[in-house]
């Protein structure tokens, strides 16, 4: 029988994982389907149950559900736990296992499709929503200096409170001293390597409130979505960022986790991010 797996989310229409967990399923040889599901904003309990009523395997979680997610697993993966937030649910057992895959999506691709040595480089996390509580202690992980900026800086404090000790990518425990968290107001002067946007301003065309002067020499701007040239992604060229990328690489990569923890079968994701920059070329 065919095994059924979604991501749930509000927005959905333009999701990509449908199209990329089937490239997966075609390269492995694996029997499922992976539908994207539109939740009510105050529904995303109520499809999930309903999901596992229908005998779905597991689901992908987006904006705006990870932490609702994290909070209706009951079980939960280590890095999901640093996180407090889940993308990722498993269905087995009676249970509803949560666990966290946009950290290694995140550094995989930077690692190993951009190319970038994280060790030392400072790194700007716009936001302290689901997608930057995933990513932080991976970044961190791998020795990055990270701060992380918001509107509400209590937040982005609390993002670089200590946890647990990270165990993402197989890395040296989780160096709680190199996240620091600060207002838009604080950055007037500072300059960075990495700069991220992971708020969702993207989505409605809008722009973080970060100054023209952030992009150190050679600077990366890396924009968490995907599929549109973002105001972010704009900016970043107008003011000196060196290389500008969506977070196509990032999908792909997170996916393909998802995909080893739901089938035990890790996919390889070259081929597929190659297919969709084909024909989504904004990076």
């Amino acid at each position: 029988m065919t095994d059924k797996y979604a991501v749930i989310g509000n927005p959905i229409a333009h999701s990509k994982s449908p199209l990329i967990h089937h490239m997966f399923a075609a390269q492995t040889g694996q029997d499922i389907s992976y539908e994207a599901i539109l939740a009510p904003l105050d529904g995303f309990a109520a499809t999930v149950e309903r999901l596992r009523a229908e005998g779905y395997k597991g689901c992908n979680v987006t904006v705006p559900f990870k932490f609702e997610a994290f909070h209706l697993a009951t079980s939960v993966e280590p890095r999901a736990k640093i996180a407090k937030a889940v993308n990722t649910l498993k269905f087995a057992n009676n249970e509803i296992i949560g666990d966290n895959t946009d950290g290694i999506g995140l550094t995989d691709d930077l690692q190993f499709n951009l190319e970038i040595d994280l060790k030392n480089k400072r790194v700007l996390l716009v936001g302290a929503g689901g997608a930057a509580s995933g990513v932080v202690y991976s970044l961190a992980s791998l020795s990055a200096r990270v701060t992380v900026v918001n509107r509400n800086i209590e937040k982005a404090q609390l993002l670089a409170t200590p946890r647990l000790p990270f165990p993402a990518n197989n890395a040296k425990k989780h160096d709680s001293n190199r996240i620091d968290a600060l207002g838009y107001a604080d950055l007037a002067d500072q300059q960075f390597d990495i700069i991220i946007n992971a708020t969702s301003a993207g989505l409605m065309d809008e722009m973080p409130d970060i100054p023209k002067t952030i992009f150190a020499p050679g600077a990366l701007a890396y924009d968490m979505m995907y599929g549109r040239d973002t105001p972010f992604m704009k900016f970043a060229r107008e003011h000196g960022a060196a290389v500008v990328s969506d977070g196509l690489g990032m999908l792909v990569e997170q996916a393909a986790e998802s995909f080893r923890i739901w089938r035990n079968v890790r996919p390889d994701t070259r081929p597929v991010l190659k297919k969709l920059r084909a024909e989504l070329p904004i990076a």
